[in-house]
């Protein structure tokens, strides 16, 4: 994988004022702006790998056209249209089961072949992980785990173009992301407490929220 072999670096482009990368301005970077990095050619070299090439030109179209006009969800289906996707793949939570019904519904209006998944898959028992009771939302009770693996086998199994999450639990994410074979992207995350938009806390990270986030 690339920029994992070598030795360790920082780099910290979030306290970044002037982001020379954006007007190409690279006489005055930071010693560790990524822009100094000779990878650079082996990374242009990638991005003409067959799939690589397909998403990343698709991407910079969606992006130019539908610029602060087209809706998260637009965007997908302008992406999964350019890019030529005829099957998608939705993994979801249970608890945004509804959310997910309109979506599959919007993509099938839309043409697409639409495979969805649940997170709940398989109805495995959360003590096969050596959960216990008192670690469970309700215990006493039968309580079964996510299966993002699960999530990822299915849709694998069905052979889609591209996989869509919407709603899946930190960490569950990252395992479904992990063994997807299709192509993966993110329609919405879950918030419980922000109304799924976890941006929220970052707005208000220096008023309402300053105190839990900083103690």
């Amino acid at each position: 994988m690339v920029g994992r072999k070598r030795g360790k670096k920082m780099y910290t482009c979030d306290v970044c004022e002037e982001h020379f990368c954006r007007s190409g301005k690279l006489e005055k970077l930071p010693g560790n702006c990524p822009s100094k990095e000779t990878d650079k050619d082996r990374m242009k070299e990638i991005y003409f790998e067959e799939e690589n090439y397909r998403i990343a030109y698709h991407s910079a179209g969606v992006e130019a056209d539908g610029y602060c006009d087209k809706t998260r969800l637009e965007e997908i289906i302008d992406f999964s249209q350019r890019s030529g996707y005829k099957k998608l793949g939705v993994a979801f939570c249970m608890g945004l089961s509804k959310e997910a019904k309109i979506l599959c519904r919007i993509l099938r209006h839309h043409g697409f072949e639409v495979n969805s998944v649940i997170c709940k898959n398989g109805s495995i028992s959360k003590e096969l992980l050596e959960i216990g009771e008192e670690q469970k939302i309700s215990p006493g009770s039968f309580e079964p785990m996510c299966n993002p693996i699960g999530q990822a086998f299915f849709l694998n199994q069905s052979h889609t173009d591209l996989n869509i999450i919407i709603g899946l639990c930190v960490g569950h994410d990252s395992l479904f992301i992990k063994y997807s074979e299709a192509p993966v992207t993110v329609f919405a995350v879950k918030d419980r407490v922000l109304a799924h938009n976890p941006m929220g806390m970052l707005y208000l990270s220096d008023g309402y929220y300053k105190k839990k986030l900083y103690k």
